[in-house]
């Protein structure tokens, strides 16, 4: 009988540790599928995969062929600053936001199919980034601004200046 009630003590602690952390507040271990986070924007919602480990971020959006309507992915910055993006072996065309520690975007910026140029933020205080197809965000009147719901620190800890 003592096994059975360690086991199902157990597995009640499982079950409340699984349900106690939020599904955002997850992000993927190596190997398996990436985090997804909802988005609200505004009315928008985006669906957006977690970038972030130092190979998620590098990698980012990488030859995908497409990118759903109202999918993308936020990176979260290993610290806060200035940010440059790539899109080295990005197949489609992307809008990227910089986001302060906050949620608030600070700028909007397209860009290219595999241009290898860089997308630098003007601002010195960017902790998140989120790309998506390009001109989502003005297609849905999203503008610098604007905040994100929920909070990215709900999700990872935000990164120190």
């Amino acid at each position: 009988m003592k096994i059975k009630n360690i086991l199902a003590l157990f597995l009640g602690l499982s079950w409340l540790l699984a349900t106690a952390v939020p599904n955002h507040a997850q992000t993927a271990a190596p190997g398996q599928a990436p985090a997804i986070v909802t988005l609200h924007i505004g009315k928008a919602t985006l669906n957006t995969e977690i970038a972030a480990t130092p190979a998620q971020r590098e990698r980012g959006l990488m030859f995908r062929e497409k990118l759903a309507d109202n999918d993308g992915m936020i990176f979260l910055m290993p610290s806060i600053g200035p940010a440059t993006f790539w899109m080295k072996n990005t197949l489609i065309p992307l809008s990227i936001a910089f986001l302060d520690r906050n949620g608030v975007i600070l700028e909007i910026h397209d860009m290219k199919p595999l241009d290898e140029s860089i997308t630098a933020s003007e601002s010195k205080q960017v902790a998140y980034a989120i790309e998506t197809n390009v001109h989502w965000f003005a297609l849905n009147g999203i503008k610098p601004g604007d905040k994100i719901s929920p909070a990215p620190g709900t999700f990872s800890p935000p990164p120190t200046p």
